[in-house]
C-alpha cells in the first residue's frame, strides 16, 4: 500500500468560478463577512499554460481573480473567466459528479439564518436535526445569486461522535 500524502497540514484555500465578480464580492463580503485580501488578473496565454496548468481551453481569459478570508482562516480564490469556450453555465447539482457545497460553521443557526433572509437570501427548506453520529448538529443549504450551493451548520455543545467516538467506529 502507498503511503499517503506526507506532511498535509489543512485547507489552503477553496476555489471557485463565478460569473459576475462584483456581484459576487457583493455576497462574500456584504453576506457572508469575507475580507477582500487581494484582486490579480486578467490572466491569457498564446501557448497551452491554460490548458496545462488550470484546466481550461487555452483561449480563454481569467478575467480577474480575487483572494478572500472568512472568519480568519478559510480563504476563497474567487475566478471570473470571459471568452472561455465550453464554459458551464450552470451550477451542479449535489448529486451531479462534481457537485459540491461550502460549509460554513456558526454558533447560532437560528441567528444566521435570519441574517441570511435580511440579505433576501432564501434557505432551502427548514434547518435539519442530525441524527446517529452527527446528533447535536443542526444545518441548512442555501445558494449564492450566481446557484452554487452552501451549508449553515451549527453543533455549539458538540456532535455524538465527539463525545463517544468508539459508539460509532
Amino acid at each position: 500500500m502507498t503511503a499517503p500524502l506526507p506532511d498535509v497540514r489543512g485547507v489552503d484555500h477553496i476555489g471557485f468560478t463565478v460569473p459576475d465578480l462584483d456581484e459576487a464580492h457583493e455576497f462574500l463580503v456584504g453576506v457572508l463577512g469575507c475580507e477582500c485580501l487581494y484582486t490579480l488578473g486578467p490572466m491569457r496565454d498564446d501557448g497551452s499554460w491554460m490548458s496545462e496548468h488550470m484546466g481550461v481551453d487555452d483561449r480563454a481569459v481569467m478575467r480577474r481573480m480575487r483572494f478572500y478570508r472568512l472568519g480568519g482562516q478559510a480563504i476563497f480564490e474567487v475566478f471570473e473567466y470571459d471568452d472561455a469556450p465550453g464554459q458551464a453555465t450552470v451550477p451542479p447539482r449535489n448529486s451531479d459528479v462534481g457537485g459540491h457545497h461550502v460549509a460554513l460553521y456558526v454558533e447560532d443557526l437560528d441567528a444566521a439564518i435570519e441574517s441570511l433572509r435580511a440579505h433576501g437570501i432564501e434557505t432551502m427548506g427548514d434547518p435539519t436535526v442530525s441524527r446517529g453520529a452527527s446528533a447535536g448538529q443542526r444545518w441548512v443549504y442555501f445558494r449564492s445569486p450566481w446557484g452554487m450551493q452552501f451549508e449553515l451548520v451549527s453543533y455549539p455543545d458538540g456532535k455524538a461522535y465527539d463525545k463517544n467516538p468508539s459508539a460509532f467506529a
